[in-house]
């Protein structure tokens, strides 16, 4: 799977593993040959057949304190980040002005999980609550998605764990550790 996508250890983390299998679906119907691709803190997405890919971390590229950029991409991927962010709101706008108009943001982020420092961890989204975080700041969202199940949150307790664990993999939606969605950005539309 590494040497297919890219990424670390993370890709064999029980609680992401069904996110990143309709992800890459999504990426996969894509034509991604024609598509410029950014991702935020990360490399997990970058060995997809991007016409440009380029990755922003932290500090240098901060989702709360952009500065100025002209430039847009059709895909904008944050995976596992706003919930390290100070400002949540403020970050989900830098997305949709990342993004070119049409374009989608995949955005991914935690729920059940403990907290892990990089270099804060401030917040938890329901899938409700990305949905509003995310349509606030301009985005359409069609679906959201969500995974998780009693056994997978106390298997991820003192560690990430690996998956599956003893075939557990039905999905209860009362327990997500991980939630997601593709959003757009309309065509033509600043969202204002």
């Amino acid at each position: 799977m590494r040497r297919l996508h890219g990424g670390g250890p993370e890709r064999n983390q029980w609680l992401r593993q069904t996110m990143y299998e309709q992800v890459d679906r999504y990426f996969r119907n894509l034509p991604a040959e024609k598509s410029r691709a950014l991702e935020i803190s990360g490399r997990f997405y970058g060995n997809h057949s991007w016409a440009h890919y380029e990755s922003w971390h932290y500090p240098d590229f901060d989702l709360c304190r952009p500065g100025e950029t002209e430039q847009t991409f059709d895909v904008v991927i944050c995976d596992q980040v706003l919930e390290h962010v100070v400002d949540p709101c403020i970050a989900a706008r830098t997305l949709f002005d990342l993004c070119a108009g049409g374009g989608h943001a995949v955005v991914a982020v935690p729920f059940l999980v403990r907290i892990h420092a990089a270099p804060g961890d401030y917040w938890r989204f329901t899938p409700d609550g990305l949905r509003v975080l995310l349509e606030r700041a301009g985005f359409e969202v069609p679906a959201i998605e969500s995974w998780g199940n009693r056994r997978a949150v106390r298997a991820n307790f003192l560690v990430w764990a690996r998956t599956p664990r003893f075939g557990a993999d039905v999905n209860e939606p009362a327990f997500p550790l991980n939630v997601w969605t593709i959003a757009r950005k309309p065509a033509g539309g600043d969202g204002s």
